[in-house]
């Protein structure tokens, strides 16, 4: 009796241990045997996938919320021989099904023929809300391919997604597949698929495994289908037909590859998300937030080319110009931290491939020759000169952008990397004033040579050329911080000091050698050899650039321009400003642009919006803001998804879709709600409306979110770390437990507030005057205050609470103080004793 109880105790306890040693099966995975499917949906059922088996192995469903996004062709996994196509979605048997907890593997998924067999593992795991895809493939021999789907996504059509956010910080747009065949290239794998109805998105983040580089195609199928298909690769895939990203009619974008006898493989992760959360502009008032939304990851994101190619013209025609200065600007704006790394890699591609040796920079990028100088285009780097003419703003724009995108990096090793290049590209502009009058000359000499030297390329603009010396105004200005970061004082101060001279000769009336004229209230554009001027006719960039960047701040000038502008293009009702309001002569401009207004004899090109913006933003708010909604009317109309438009119809034109259309936008992120990065802070300088106020959103830079708040005197930054308010512009940053607050965004006034502990510290700045700085600190800690570029070795004093005590300073204006502040705590530091 007694065995018999010992042997069913036994018997129980080892089945107890079982129960233990077995893991609870995934209740997200469900497998069906009998039908040969495998389903497998993340918790709250926003994103499942449904695996068949039963010939071949293909995913049959994707849903989201519970509808199916896949055509019947599925997702499959393929190669291309030169003998045929095969996929896993054949006619094969023998794949064998292992259950994991968290997972499920198919193995024995084989295709192809005798000459080369690939044979692959699935393993899907269910993690959270994630579903997680290995494919691992063996090659049976060293083969040629000419196609690859590792894997393909068959979507049921264009419509499902209205396009995809690329991880290189660029998008894929379905409207502009139009034929059947249009593809689109590029050399990364992850994607956003993005709904903009419904606000579902699908993200497939794709990593190939150790040794392999992956790459993505996007297409418009024979079926109708949206198709997206990634290849993995031993070695970086090249272009079949020149060095296009972007074919018409052709499936076939690269070019044929090798893959070696062995194991391949890639990992993808699947994720649901809410689109209208993740990309959310915030609360914009005023402002149509899902406009700016959608302008920004269309438009703003077409000029990404791919990797190594930023620009603001876009893939549709594979092209790119380096005489464009806004580039970093639109990362700026569209706060992608994949933008903002492909965008460093695009500067230094071109600083290695686009800079000859005396630094003159080539002023663009196309995917084959055609457009340029005879002798000119590089067809293994794609770099040539522009067959219009030396477009001199190349070197503007180079050294804009990379002081610019330093702002947004904040990478010293990376500004250092360009200082040598950068210094070139400036040197070999500076050396261009052979008169020594202080305005530097294009190579063009007169409108007789009907050559460009600028963007506006088929507009005979030469010699001193005030649209090209504005942009190197601002160019010398941002570089010459850029030296004193790096250290180099004295190159600092002296392109300083040709700035300065610069605007003295260029705000010098027409009569003098200058570019203003009295008779026509405007800047002109530019001078010829022999003297005469050229370009009287209300040249829209030239008047708004001397403006913008600052070269013309006489505020009786400014008026004359600005309200000159804004009454015509009001009695026109035009929605956005022309280049000119008036015809060039006919011999100024190449015959394309005859009879006025046409092309760039008077079109309306909003690429240089920014600029406008900028010129506006300090003097009429109102009309600033009129633009900025202006131009998301329009995009709610087509999407500005043209080159510009008509001055008669304004309807878009040009086939050449220009991605820098979106420059007004950038204007309302820079100038109005005043986000101004520097590499080592987050700054706030804004031109707020009461139409405004209340505005906030959250704005990520270098990984710190950055929640906002602006009206108008009344702007707040908050992090986790820390929050600061003040009602002029400023600047912010922490490092450990060390606050340092920059009075106007600048470097000549600081407020750097050390805690004893790493707790959150909340500043409030009330005042900061020459003779007087208010602040107050909100947490309880114990704090030292230190504060410079104050009167040096003066006495102040100080009052914290209403007890008063009188300090000196140090001989370099440096005040000191320590206080344990028990609960928020108000100081008043006073010049004199």
């Amino acid at each position: 009796m007694i065995q018999k109880i010992q042997s069913v105790f036994f018997v129980l306890l080892l089945f107890q241990q079982l129960s233990f040693s077995q893991p609870k099966r995934n209740d997200g995975i469900k497998h069906d045997p009998a039908a040969k499917t495998i389903t497998i949906t993340v918790p709250g059922k926003k994103l499942s996938i449904m695996i068949d088996y039963s010939s071949g192995c293909v995913i049959k469903q994707l849903n989201i919320k519970g509808n199916n996004t896949l055509s019947p062709s599925g997702v499959y996994t393929g190669i291309e021989t030169p003998n045929g196509t095969f996929t896993s979605n054949g006619h094969h048997n023998k794949i064998k099904i292992t259950e994991t907890p968290n997972g499920i593997t198919l193995t024995g998924i084989s295709y192809g023929d005798a000459a080369l067999t690939a044979t692959e593992t699935w393993d899907f795991k269910l993690i959270a809300n994630k579903i997680l895809w290995d494919i691992t493939r063996q090659y049976s021999n060293t083969a040629q391919l000419e196609d690859q789907a590792f894997p393909k996504w068959n979507f049921a059509d264009l419509s499902v997604w209205k396009g995809g956010i690329i991880d290189n910080g660029g998008m894929v747009w379905c409207k502009y597949l139009k034929q059947v065949n249009d593809t689109y290239g590029v050399h990364t794998g992850g994607v956003t698929f993005w709904n903009a109805k419904s606000g579902d998105a699908l993200q497939i983040t794709a990593k190939p495994g150790t040794g392999n580089v992956i790459a993505a195609k996007y297409s418009h199928s024979a079926k109708n289908e949206f198709t997206c298909t990634q290849l993995v690769t031993n070695t970086p895939l090249q272009q079949r037909y020149n060095l296009s990203r972007f074919v018409s009619q052709k499936a076939d974008v690269f070019a044929p590859f090798e893959v070696k006898k062995g194991k391949v493989s890639a990992h993808f992760e699947l994720q649901y998300e809410d689109y209208f959360t993740k990309y959310s502009r915030g609360t914009l008032t005023g402002i149509d937030a899902d406009a700016v939304r959608e302008l920004m990851n269309t438009t703003g994101r077409y000029g990404v080319v791919d990797n190594n190619i930023i620009g603001a013209n876009g893939w549709l025609t594979n092209w790119k110009c380096m005489h464009e200065p806004f580039f970093a600007q639109i990362g700026m704006a569209v706060d992608d931290k994949n933008y903002t790394r492909n965008l460093s890699a695009t500067l230094n591609q071109e600083r290695d491939q686009a800079m000859l040796p005396d630094g003159r920079v080539l002023s663009r990028w196309h995917n084959e020759p055609g457009d340029e100088i005879p002798g000119t285009y590089n067809a293994k780097t794609g770099y040539y000169e522009a067959q219009w003419g030396y477009t001199v703003d190349s070197q503007t724009g180079y050294l804009i952008n990379t002081s610019e995108q330093f702002d947004l990096n904040g990478d010293v090793t990376w500004l250092k990397s360009h200082q040598q290049s950068c210094e070139k590209a400036l040197e070999w502009l500076l050396k261009r004033d052979s008169n020594n009058n202080g305005i530097f000359e294009m190579i063009n000499n007169n409108v007789a040579e009907k050559k460009a030297s600028d963007w506006l390329d088929i507009v005979y603009a030469g010699y001193e050329n005030a649209f090209v010396n504005a942009q190197l105004y601002e160019a010398l200005n941002l570089w010459a911080n850029c030296e004193k970061v790096l250290g180099n004082q004295q190159k600092s101060d002296y392109y300083t000091a040709v700035s300065l001279r610069l605007k003295i000769a260029m705000n010098k009336p027409v009569e003098e050698g200058g570019f203003w004229s009295a008779a026509k209230k405007q800047y002109v554009y530019w001078r010829d050899k022999d003297g005469s001027v050229h370009g009287d006719n209300l040249v829209t960039p030239v008047n708004f650039a001397v403006i913008a960047f600052g070269i013309c701040d006489d505020p009786q000038r400014i008026a004359l321009i600005l309200d000159q502008v804004e009454q015509r293009t009001t009695a026109e009702k035009l929605f956005h400003w022309p280049l000119c309001f008036d015809s060039f002569k006919r011999e100024e401009v190449q015959g394309g642009n005859w009879p006025f207004p046409k092309y760039e004899n008077g079109d309306i090109f909003p690429t240089w919006g920014y600029l406008g913006i900028r010129a506006y933003a300090k003097y009429n708010k109102g009309i600033a803001l009129k633009y900025v909604n202006n131009i998301l009317e329009q995009y709610k109309k087509d999407g500005l998804s043209s080159q510009r438009y008509s001055r008669i119809t304004q309807l878009g034109m040009g086939d050449d879709i220009l991605a820098g259309i979106c420059t007004t936008i950038t204007g309302l992120y820079r100038d109005i709600y005043g986000i101004r990065p520097i590499w080592n802070r987050m700054g706030l300088e804004p031109n707020m409306s009461k139409t405004l106020n209340g505005t906030q959103f959250s704005y990520t830079l270098r990984d710190t979110a950055y929640q906002l708040k602006l009206s108008v005197n009344n702007y707040a930054m908050r992090t986790n770390t820390f929050s600061v308010k003040s009602n002029e512009s400023f600047g912010a940053s922490r490092s450990g437990n060390k606050l340092t607050y920059y009075h106007h965004n600048r470097d000549s006034a600081l407020l750097q507030v050390a805690a004893s502990s790493n707790h959150p510290i909340d500043l409030q700045i009330n005042s900061w005057h020459t003779k007087e700085i208010s602040f107050t600190i909100i947490q309880p800690n114990n704090y030292e205050f230190t504060i410079t570029g104050l009167q040096p070795d003066i006495g102040y004093q100080v009052q914290v609470n209403n007890i008063v005590q009188h300090l000196k300073t140090k001989a370099n204006g440096i005040l000191t103080l320590k206080k344990v502040c028990k609960a928020s705590t108000k100081f008043v530091i006073k010049e004199g004793m």
